[in-house]
Order: structure tokens, then sequence, then C-alpha cells
């Protein structure tokens, strides 16, 4: 019987104009969805890597970590930005 481990990927959401979500697995290379919402879009990404994780498994190829982390800055901006010649 195969045991189960719980693996963490971090996930880049990214709102469409004609709305939903395109979802990028930065760890996994190609590994690409898309959702019409939030919930869908988290749901596909889930498939999306259990079927990129079997894949790998399947070829006996390993299975990247990702030990990566997101933060984010806010910056304060000039009220007119110089034009670049």
């Amino acid at each position: 019987m195969e045991t189960m481990s719980n693996i963490h990927y971090n996930l880049f959401l990214l709102p469409e104009p004609e709305g939903g979500f395109t979802v990028v697995v930065p760890a996994l290379p190609g590994c690409v969805t898309y959702g019409k919402n939030l919930a869908e879009a988290k749901k596909m990404a889930a498939d999306a890597i259990k079927g990129y994780v079997a894949s790998l498994r399947k070829h006996r190829e390993s299975i990247p970590l990702d030990d990566s982390f997101i933060t984010s800055i806010n910056l304060n901006s000039p009220s007119k930005v110089p034009a670049h010649a």
C-alpha cells in the first residue's frame, strides 16, 4: 500500500480580462491551468499538480519540492512619473 504525504506548492493566480484565472505552478515547469473563479482555479491546480506528479512517478523522475516563498511590498509612487528619453 502506497503512503501519502503532503507536498506544498505555491500558485500564481493571474486574473484574465474576460474573467477567471490562469494558474501557474512555478516549481513544476509547464504546469498551467485555468478556472472560471478562484475556487475552480484552485481545484484545477490541485488536479494539474496531481497529474504532473503522477507522470513524474510513472517515469521514475524526481518530484521537485517548492522551497520558494512569496511576499509583497508596497512602494510609494510619485504623483508625476518623469518621461524617459
